[in-house]
């Protein structure tokens, strides 16, 4: 019996080996070689501790799929292990070829498909923004005559921002289509969306049993799409018990999370991050929700909260071992409440020669601090909205103290950071 793990993400924030300390099987593990560096690792030599440890340097192609295939006959793969959104469908799509415990395909495209994902909320009565999966330039023309600009467009399994356009009017719009539809020709895995306005929130949580055991929401204080222009601090931070938001995007969570399960999951046990626009008019419009846990340093956030590592949680459940306490329900039986306050700033990669960077603070409300370059390195600008420079989480008593911790934080790694042009 053995474990596969399929990794495109740096080894930091997953410390597999003590997470399964009692696996009674060996470990093996597929990785995405340009991840280590992307995020400030050494790439890895050898094995790691591992049964088995292999660096792929084409990670997203069939090869990959094939191999895992290979390593699950030659190991006899019992469990496989995924926790980037992009390795969802695969690793689904590998344990219903195998015949194996977990989530199969049907359990996780509602979570990845957008199109798919909205039709089931909708048909929930969950509020979403009007889109189309415009299989054609002329159908994308007719949807922004209808709509209005903005438009959104995003791959239907996309994710972190990527290919992610919003033209703002005809000129704009012709230009990505003529890159979307090149030579007129028909395509059927975008999604495109009216704008909706407003400031967008993010609800984070486990689901034990098919039901919510923790779940807490946040509200970023910056647009996602802006990663590449964005030289500030951005800032993401919860929202307080008493927050009128608060209660009903844990319930409009709930309800959709319920609107995307099937009767009969296979997907008992996970993490969720949702995505909710709150309007200028008070409404909720869901934007997506994924059955993985969040980006960025949302992780370390939640465990700041709960006292709970949601990738160490889905990992054993995965893996068929028995999970960690999770938080006490509150004395009504009703969700957790955090211990406190919490979030995160970050600040995005841009391109050039780093000639300084910020020292690791030592305040004693900075639960972390990351830094995914070094001094005399040549970066690159950012490629999608998790590809940080620095990021920080922090905590405090309250919402208003928290921000202006994260506030003030992001304004002393701004100072001490120096970016100046490649020669």
């Amino acid at each position: 019996m053995s474990l596969l793990i399929l990794h495109r993400n740096p080894f930091e924030p997953f410390p597999y080996l003590d997470w399964l300390a009692d696996y009674p099987g060996d470990i093996v593990v597929l990785a995405a070689r340009d991840k280590f560096a992307l995020f400030g690792e050494p790439v890895p030599e050898g094995d790691q501790g591992f049964t088995r440890l292999e660096l792929c340097d084409d990670y997203d192609g069939e090869a990959v799929t094939a191999r895992a295939l290979e390593l699950a006959e030659e190991y006899d793969v019992q469990h496989i292990v995924a926790h980037h959104e992009a390795d969802l469908v695969r690793a689904a799509a590998l344990r219903e070829r195998l015949g194996l415990e977990g989530a199969w395909s049907a359990d996780v495209e509602p979570f990845r498909d957008k199109a798919l994902m909205k039709r089931l909320a909708r048909k929930a009565g969950i509020g979403i923004a009007p889109h189309i999966a415009p299989g054609t330039a002329a159908a994308a023309r007719a949807f922004a005559a209808t709509h209005g600009f903005p438009v959104v467009f995003k791959d239907r399994t996309g994710y972190n921002s990527i290919g992610l356009r919003i033209p703002r009017d005809e000129e704009e719009l012709e230009r990505h289509l003529a890159e979307a539809f090149p030579g007129g020709r028909p395509r059927d895995d975008v999604l495109m969306e009216a704008y909706v306005a407003g400031r967008m929130c993010h609800v984070d949580g486990l689901v034990i049993d098919g039901e919510v055991a923790a779940a807490w929401p946040s509200q970023y204080q910056y647009e996602l799409s802006s990663f590449a222009a964005d030289p500030g601090p951005r800032v993401d931070l919860t929202l307080d018990v008493d927050d009128p938001l608060t209660p009903r995007l844990l319930e409009l969570t709930e309800r959709t999370l319920k609107a995307l399960t099937p009767e009969r999951t296979r997907l008992p046990h996970h993490a969720f991050h949702a995505e909710v626009f709150h309007t200028p008019d008070d409404r909720l419009v869901l934007c997506e929700i994924a059955c993985r846990s969040g980006g960025a340093k949302i992780r370390e956030v939640f465990r700041t909260l709960f006292g709970v590592r949601l990738a160490e949680f889905v990992t054993r459940a995965e893996a068929g071992l028995p999970l960690p306490a999770p938080p006490p329900r509150a004395a009504d039986g009703s969700l957790p409440r955090p211990r406190c306050m919490a979030g995160q700033v970050l600040t995005m990669k841009r391109p050039g020669l780093v000639r300084s960077l910020p020292e690791v603070p030592d305040d004693p409300w900075v639960a972390g601090f990351w830094r995914y370059a070094e001094v005399g390195q040549v970066i690159a600008p950012a490629a999608g909205s998790a590809d940080f420079l620095t990021a920080a989480v922090a905590s405090a008593p309250d919402r208003a103290a928290c921000e202006r911790r994260l506030r003030a934080l992001g304004e002393r790694v701004r100072a001490a950071t120096r970016i100046v042009e490649a020669p």
